[in-house]
């Protein structure tokens, strides 16, 4: 019994897994960690691919406002809700076209589409400043022309006596509450950014295919759940300037407008520091 027992042990030993899966499937040799992006890299301003990047961040935006401001006024201007979409509507918009819009442009430009998310992938050494900077201002231009086209279907009018869609914070919530509010959403969106994106996890987890958009569309989805109540859902900047600019009146367009840049810029760098220190711990791997 003792030599059976002795020579499944060996054989066991003998002949490993032919296809492991799982952690067992990443071995530290299979894996380099790319090297962070440099914090100016001027070379950039003399390649097409670095304004094709832009362009398409700047229409991804444009449609993005374009869609979801339409469907907030649809909700909001019919006397009855039961006959509209809703709130659950609402954050089924937004999630779902940040779900196509990222797998359309997640090739190109890596399908940001949010100055937050952008600030993030910076602090982690993803882009470049330069490249970050220019994404941001053709991400804020294109929810500025996005929300515009809006205002010229719905009429001056209507437009402004809906409110643009722009975001404030709600009565029976404190300014306190809205930028917690916009702070956690935030954090949400960017920490599921970083987990559908790590390309460690793909290589790792090769065996399980993820559809980067799915789960950043879906986070989007379920943070506007839980936050138009307080604030509207902003986490992303750009949404909220383009909504303001366009509406451009004190209350709801401007009177609360800090809350919906100071939140997710520190929700997108909790989200950052999270993941690079704590889920991936590169501070403290050992460089050869």
């Amino acid at each position: 019994m003792e030599g059976k027992e002795e020579d499944v042990r060996l054989g066991a030993n003998k002949f490993s897994e032919r296809q492991p899966i799982g952690t067992s499937a990443q071995t530290d040799k299979d894996y380099k960690e790319p090297p962070p992006a440099p914090l100016f890299e001027l070379d950039e301003l003399y390649s097409w691919s670095f304004y094709r990047a832009g362009i398409a961040e700047f229409v991804a935006t444009f449609l993005f406002l374009y869609i979801t401001i339409l469907t907030v006024m649809g909700v909001l201007q019919s006397n009855n809700k039961c006959s509209t979409v809703g709130i659950q509507g609402i954050a089924w918009a937004f999630g779902g076209m940040i779900f196509a819009l990222v797998y359309c442009t997640a090739g190109i430009s890596g399908g940001h589409i949010n100055p937050a998310v952008t600030f993030g992938l910076f602090l982690a050494r993803k882009l470049s400043l330069t490249r970050a900077v220019f994404y941001m201002v053709m991400q804020c231009l294109g929810a500025i022309c996005g929300a515009g086209v809006v205002k010229g279907f719905q009429g001056d009018s209507r437009y402004e006596g809906l409110g643009g869609g722009a975001n404030s914070v709600n009565p029976g919530y404190t300014k306190g509450d809205g930028l917690g509010a916009e702070i956690v959403g935030t954090f949400v969106l960017v920490y599921t950014v970083f987990s559908a994106t790590d390309a460690k996890r793909s290589a790792r987890d090769s065996h399980v295919p993820i559809l980067a958009p799915l789960p950043i569309g879906f986070a989007v989805f379920l943070v506007h759940l839980g936050t138009i109540p307080i604030t509207g859902t902003g986490i992303n900047p750009a949404r909220s300037l383009g909504a303001a600019i366009i509406f451009n009146k004190h209350h709801n367009g401007w009177d609360d407008h800090w809350i919906f840049w100071v939140g997710p810029f520190i929700g997108a760098a909790l989200a950052a520091l999270y993941h690079q220190i704590v889920i991936r711990a590169i501070p403290f791997k050992t460089r050869p």
